[in-house]
């Protein structure tokens, strides 16, 4: 995905939502601080995302640019109506979110170090953005593991997340 894409999902998925605040969690959210991410970041053709105000209605975004829709067919990328629950972050993360204007839309995105802690708990398929994240030093091994410590751990095996991420880092340390 190059910056303009997940703007041009965005500003369509406000109008679909009737609602100028959206959040976005997914890997996609990169490019809000990061326009010129590593190429090896910019691989899913989705950028997941919920109205801040209104999480329920993810679905009409859905169903209206997501997946297999004619917006995906003709543009090749599409929305991911996500809720709140779906990215796995320390509770406090929009603490730190930033916020980005797109015209009259505002994109509330988390720190790349929460956004990392949700792609470690999602485990195998990210594995490829967080050793990324670490090798181009765009996080902080050390503030990615406080971020982990965070987690709960009666609802996440925070000491394997805790773990997973360091052999990440010495994979991206790696020659």
């Amino acid at each position: 995905m190059t910056r303009e894409q997940p703007e041009h999902v965005l500003r369509a998925a406000a109008a679909i939502a009737q609602e100028n605040s959206l959040v976005v969690v997914g890997s996609q959210a990169i490019l809000l601080p990061f326009p010129n991410a590593p190429e090896a970041l910019l691989a899913s053709r989705e950028v997941d995302l919920y109205p801040a105000m209104h999480p329920e209605r993810a679905d009409l975004i859905d169903g209206a640019i997501g997946a297999l829709s004619s917006f995906d067919e003709t543009f090749g990328y599409h929305a991911d109506g996500v809720g709140p629950e779906t990215a796995v972050m320390p509770d406090d993360w929009m603490d730190r979110a930033r916020l980005y204007y797109i015209g009259d839309v505002t994109a509330i995105c988390p720190d790349v170090h929460d956004l990392a802690v949700s792609k470690c708990a999602a485990g195998r398929k990210d594995a490829d953005f967080v050793r990324v994240l670490l090798k181009e030093k765009m996080i902080d091994p050390e503030t990615l593991d406080q971020r982990l410590q965070q987690l709960d751990p009666a609802r996440h095996a925070v000491a394997g997340l805790r773990a997973w991420a360091r052999r990440r880092g010495a994979e991206a340390a790696a020659p």
